[in-house]
């Protein structure tokens, strides 16, 4: 299974037998793991064109369902399936009001997804610098 494989591979990059004060302050591996499935879980929730489409839809507040589906025009077991799949993930939220449902943006959905993403990071030994290639060739 490509999760075990993962936990047995030292993902900070030093040997196995690194000192004991570097590897007391790295995370194990298998944590590191679950938290890169779970941000990825994140992502592929909003990474179906249908849902993305609701997100939009919901980005004015909360919106009726008929209204959600007046902007997704897909058939209603459909846009339903999509729904659970977003409320699950816990992106947005169900109110419901008598025989409607409402539907709303998690209140921390796009900061949650957000920190889902890789890190940008400014590191000078990872940034490919143009120059460095135009020295040599001159």
């Amino acid at each position: 299974m490509a999760v075990s494989k993962v936990a047995d591979v030292d993902v900070t990059g030093t040997s196995a037998g690194a000192a004991d004060a570097e590897s007391a302050t790295t995370p194990p591996a298998q944590l590191i793991s679950e938290q890169i499935v779970a941000q990825a879980a994140l992502l592929a929730a909003v990474g179906e064109p249908n849902r993305l489409a609701v997100l939009h839809a919901l980005r004015a507040g909360t919106t009726c369902v008929c209204d959600v589906q007046a902007q997704v025009p897909i058939p209603g077991n459909l846009l339903s399936y999509h729904l659970r799949i977003l409320r699950e993930a816990g992106l947005i939220v169900a109110t419901k009001r008598g025989r409607w449902i409402d539907y709303r943006l998690a209140d921390d959905a796009f900061a949650r997804l957000h920190a889902a993403l890789p890190p940008a990071t400014v590191d000078s030994s990872v940034t490919i610098a143009p120059a460095q290639n135009s020295s040599r060739d001159g």
